[in-house]
C-alpha cells in the first residue's frame, strides 16, 4: 500500500456526511495541478469505498498530461475529462452539476513576472466563466481555491484572521497573483449576493506532501531532494519571509468540509498553525531531519526579482474559522517531509 493510499484512509475516518454525495455531479478545474488531481484521486476512493455513483466532471488543458497523471483511472467510468483552456473556451457541459471546485491557477512565479498580463485574464475571466456556469447549473455548492497571498504583507503581531487584510504593492507585476484572488474572491461574493450561488472561498497556504506531481519544483520539493541527495539545500533570499503550510489530504478533506459544511460567501483559511515557519527555519527542518551531509547555504543573486519570489511577509494564519466546521489538520512539518519523501522515491519524482 502506498503512502497515499494510506493517506485515504484519513478520508475514510472522518465523520463528513459523505452520502450527501450520493450520485452528485462533481466539475472540477485544475485537474492536472496538485490539488485538482488529488481531489480527483480522492473523490474516486470514496466513490469506490462508499458507493457514491459519482460522475466527475474534470476540465483539462492537456489531455495527455491527464492520462499521465492518472493513468489507469482514466478508465474509470466515473472520471470525464473536459479539455478546455479556462482563458480562451467556455465549459460546456450538458449534464446537472451538482458540486464545483475551482482549483485552476497559475501560480508559477516567473509565469507570474514575465506573463502578468495573461496570468491576471486568466484567473479573472476563468473565475467568472466557472461562476457563470454555476449560476446556470444551479449548483449546491462552488468552492473557489484562493491562496494566502490574497493578505499582502501584514508585518502583524499573532495570527491572522480572515477579515485581516494587508498591502499589496501595484508598482510590482507579481502583485497580479494576490490582486486577481482578491478580485476572484469578490467576484464570489457578488455572485452570492446578485445570483444567490452557494459559494464559498477557501484560502490555501501553501500545500505540498504525497501525492506531489512529477516536474514539481516548487520550493518544498526542491528542499526534500537536495536532502535526499544530500546536497546543501541553497536558498536565494535571506529565507526570512514566514511561510503557512498544510499537508495534501489536510487540504483535500478542508475542501470536502467546505463543500458540506461552509458558509455562502464566506472565506477560510486552510493551514496547519503548527506548520508556520520562516523558510530558512524549514530548510534547517529538511536538513536536521532527513540528510545526514547537507547544509543551509544562502546565495542571494544580484538580480533576485528575476526569479519572481513574493516579497518578504510576516504572516502567522489562523485556522479557527475553519476548524470549528470540524475540521483538524493532522500532519506537522516533519510528517509533512517525511511522507512527501516516501511518495517521491515510491514514484520515481
Amino acid at each position: 500500500m502506498s503512502v497515499l493510499d494510506k493517506d485515504f484512509q484519513t478520508l475514510f475516518d472522518s465523520t463528513l456526511e459523505y452520502e450527501k454525495f450520493k450520485d452528485a455531479n462533481f466539475l472540477i478545474t485544475g485537474a492536472t495541478g496538485l490539488v485538482g488531481s488529488l481531489l480527483i484521486k480522492s473523490l474516486l476512493t470514496l466513490d469506490d469505498k462508499f458507493n457514491l455513483n459519482l460522475k466527475i466532471f474534470s476540465v483539462v488543458r492537456n489531455l495527455q498530461k491527464a492520462e499521465n497523471i492518472f493513468g489507469e483511472l482514466c478508465r474509470t467510468k466515473s472520471l470525464i475529462f473536459i479539455k478546455a483552456d479556462l482563458g480562451s473556451d467556455n465549459v460546456v457541459v450538458k449534464d446537472d452539476i451538482d458540486y464545483i471546485i475551482h482549483a485552476a491557477a497559475i501560480t508559477t512565479s516567473k509565469i507570474l513576472v514575465e506573463k502578468p498580463v495573461e496570468a491576471m485574464d486568466i484567473a479573472i475571466n476563468g473565475t467568472k466563466k466557472v461562476l457563470e456556469l454555476a449560476k446556470k447549473k444551479q449548483v449546491k455548492k462552488m468552492v473557489y481555491v484562493s491562496s494566502m497571498e490574497i493578505y499582502g504583507q501584514i508585518n502583524s503581531v499573532g495570527k491572522t484572521s480572515e477579515p485581516e487584510l494587508g498591502y499589496v504593492d501595484l508598482s510590482k507585476v507579481r502583485s497580479g497573483y494576490p490582486e486577481s484572488k482578491r478580485m476572484c474572491e469578490l467576484m464570489c461574493n457578488a455572485y452570492a449576493s446578485e445570483y444567490n450561488v452557494n459559494v464559498v472561498s477557501a484560502r490555501l497556504a501553501q500545500t505540498f506532501g504525497a501525492g506531489i506531481l512529477p516536474g514539481e519544483n516548487r520550493v518544498f520539493a526542491q528542499f526534500a531532494r537536495s536532502a535526499m541527495n544530500n546536497n546543501d539545500i541553497v536558498l536565494h533570499t535571506e529565507g526570512k519571509s514566514e511561510g503557512n503550510y498544510v499537508y495534501t489530504i489536510d487540504t483535500v478533506l478542508a475542501l470536502f468540509v467546505l463543500l458540506l459544511r461552509g458558509e455562502k460567501g464566506e472565506a477560510y483559511n486552510v493551514s496547519n498553525p503548527e506548520n508556520h515557519v520562516t523558510i530558512r527555519e524549514m530548510a534547517e527542518v529538511v536538513a536536521t531531519n532527513f540528510s545526514e551531509n547537507s547544509k543551509v547555504v544562502i546565495d542571494v543573486p544580484s538580480d533576485s526579482r528575476k526569479y519572481g519570489y513574493a516579497p518578504d511577509t510576516h504572516l502567522w494564519l489562523d485556522n479557527s474559522k475553519l476548524v470549528k466546521l470540524g475540521w483538524t489538520p493532522q500532519n506537522n512539518l516533519v510528517e509533512s517531509y517525511k511522507k512527501m519523501i516516501v511518495w517521491m522515491k515510491e514514484e520515481n519524482i
